[in-house]
């Protein structure tokens, strides 16, 4: 029933409530925080909006380049190559999100399809597995000897990966990546995680396979894990098809859909 009152009035009577919890809660986290950071912050809030992006992306760039250079460290003490890498796909290449969470890997993660799994979903297991997933991930795609990481390399392949643009953070790691827009169109069945006209990013990476095939299969074996720990969609696709000279070849010859349980 109208009363008088208008929706401006209704939200600024609910935000007088909300507040002082809201100052409570802020209070609390801030102490929590490094006292160089706060004045960061603070410094931030006083400049104007252009000078605030490019600071904002400065800082962005160097959390980029210290995960890189940590990640790269890691692969270097990991010395990846054929022998090593097949024991990774044979222990993990069957999980699904049962296992993970009978194993204790996740924890109560949210329904497939819907919102990135948080960190606090996963155990600390489960966030050295991603890790270490998404290290043999970069490792098989574009790793080298700088990097400790042995593969006798013969042929190119291509790998196409479609991600919805709000998770394509997850796999910011990746470099020398094309990215193409587009619109899903994939309905689920039990009308929990439609992608139809959803924003997605298609993600095109060259790569070198061995003679074995063995690295398309860490590719899948990797994607799996990182798409049940962390990207958690019902239908993963990635797409490897032969590369002639940079070119796509007119006959795919392996194509794979990845749909976890």
């Amino acid at each position: 029933m109208y009363d008088g009152h208008t929706i401006e009035k209704v939200i600024r009577e609910i935000n007088k409530e909300l507040v002082p919890e809201f100052k409570t809660k802020l209070r609390f986290h801030l102490e929590k925080q490094d006292k160089a950071w706060l004045i960061e912050q603070i410094i931030r809030l006083t400049i104007d909006k252009h000078s605030r992006q490019e600071w904002d992306k400065k800082i962005s760039q160097e959390i980029k380049q210290q995960k890189r250079a940590e990640r790269l460290a890691r692969l270097k003490e990991m010395e990846l190559d054929e022998p090593k890498l097949d024991s990774f796909i044979s222990q993990y290449e069957k999980y699904n999100r049962v296992r993970l969470v009978e194993e204790g890997y996740l924890i109560n993660p949210p329904p497939k399809g819907t919102d990135l799994i948080a960190t606090e979903c996963r155990s600390e297991k489960g966030e050295a597995l991603l890790i270490q997933a998404k290290d043999i991930l970069f490792a098989i795609l574009f790793g080298d000897e700088s990097a400790c990481v042995k593969f006798d390399r013969v042929a190119e392949e291509l790998l196409t990966l479609t991600l919805p643009r709000f998770k394509a953070q997850t796999i910011d790691f990746l470099k020398a990546t094309t990215e193409i827009g587009g619109l899903g169109s994939w309905q689920d069945p039990d009308n929990i995680s439609n992608d139809d006209q959803v924003e997605n990013i298609l993600f095109q990476v060259e790569y070198g396979e061995v003679a074995s095939e063995r690295i398309g299969d860490g590719v899948l074996a990797t994607l799996n894990l990182i798409n049940n720990l962390e990207v958690n969609e019902e239908v993963l696709y990635a797409r490897m098809i032969n590369v002639e000279q940079s070119t796509l070849v007119s006959i795919s010859e392996s194509s794979h859909r990845l749909r976890q349980n």
